[in-house]
């Protein structure tokens, strides 16, 4: 369901707005197809291609064996062959049983033949904390994926880019691994009509400021925003970027607000240990030492297990309290002593 106003903006949740985007660019491309467990009439285990095998026939939209090999291999074969694939991983977890096929294949293949060919594949896979789904379907496993060089990964945080990014990796000619968080699904924000696209690779600022940068994908972006209102309300001025992924990343961007503002938080939802932010951390201090005026602070997930327990997933990814500590104890301390 959406709302329509007159200027081209429709209030759409995050999952109609990826809806949305398959279906214009199936539209668009008769070369581009879908398929994964469940993808087709039933519409993905969280809706997302729900009527599309209606839509385009079940020869563009349709299931698969219970394989993540099989779906991304043959994703990568259907690629090389000049179509444009997108297959879906019920969970991102299921990544981890495709890792040969992801790392060594798809991310590998145009290198290994001299960029004479392209492996214009997405691979769609619903990840993160929610619902009790437990240790081996709830995990935020990005940051395998750092050095997975020739692979773009993608982490999309508000409707808008669900869709403009999605579209863009559609269009891309090396691989993208699209990396939704299930409990962004319901979220609703505006998204524009039309073609509309957002260039992977380029980091959004969502709120400015001069005291702190806060640096959070996905739905730590929506965290990362909570935390600096309750910060703008004590006047402390927060400057949040969103880097909409890891691979390519805006470093950029990220270094020239940390520049301005000397002070970096990096809040992701994975565990702190091997996180998304240890990696930052240190091409912030590699880049622009001279300008921090205090050591970057890490906010993540805890060193644990995802546990299936309700009340204790609860207490496993950071809430907005948590960066609002970090951000006091980053301007609490200072890196020159005496």
């Amino acid at each position: 369901m959406s709302d329509r106003p007159a200027n081209g903006v429709r209030t759409l949740s995050y999952r109609a707005a990826l809806r949305e985007a398959l279906i214009e660019e199936m539209q668009r491309d008769e070369r581009v197809f879908m398929m994964g467990q469940d993808a087709g009439p039933f519409g993905g285990v969280f809706g997302v291609s729900k009527g599309l095998s209606d839509m385009f026939g079940t020869d563009r939209v349709f299931d698969t064996p219970i394989s993540e090999a099989f779906i991304v291999g043959g994703g990568v074969g259907a690629a090389l062959a000049g179509a444009r694939p997108i297959v879906e991983l019920q969970y991102a977890d299921f990544a981890l049983i495709a890792m040969d096929e992801i790392v060594n294949k798809a991310a590998k293949w145009r290198y290994m033949h001299g960029g004479k060919q392209t492996v214009p594949l997405v691979i769609r896979a619903p990840e993160g904390v929610v619902g009790g789904l437990g240790p081996e379907h709830s995990q935020s496993l990005a940051q395998y994926f750092w050095h997975s060089f020739g692979l773009k990964v993608a982490m999309p945080a508000t409707p808008a880019d669900a869709k403009g990014m999605l579209k863009a990796a559609i269009r891309d000619d090396d691989p993208v691994l699209f990396l939704e968080n299930k409990s962004l699904y319901n979220r609703r924000g505006p998204v524009p009509d039309g073609d509309y696209i957002v260039p992977l690779g380029v980091a959004a600022t969502l709120r400015e400021g001069d005291a702190v940068t806060i640096v959070a994908w996905s739905r730590m972006a929506t965290i990362a925003l909570e935390a600096a209102g309750l910060l703008n309300d004590r006047g402390i001025s927060c400057e949040v970027i969103d880097p909409r992924g890891i691979r390519p990343l805006d470093l950029d961007a990220i270094l020239a607000s940390v520049k301005r503002t000397g002070r970096l938080v990096v809040v992701h939802e994975g565990p702190v240990t091997g996180g998304l932010a240890g990696e930052l951390v240190a091409k912030v201090v590699e880049n622009c030492f001279a300008s921090l005026h205090a050591a970057p602070v890490r906010v993540g997930g805890v060193d644990t297990y995802v546990p299936q327990n309700l009340d204790l997933e609860g207490l496993l990814t950071p809430p907005a309290a948590a960066v609002v500590d970090a951000v006091e104890t980053v301007l609490g301390a200072s890196r020159i002593k005496g």
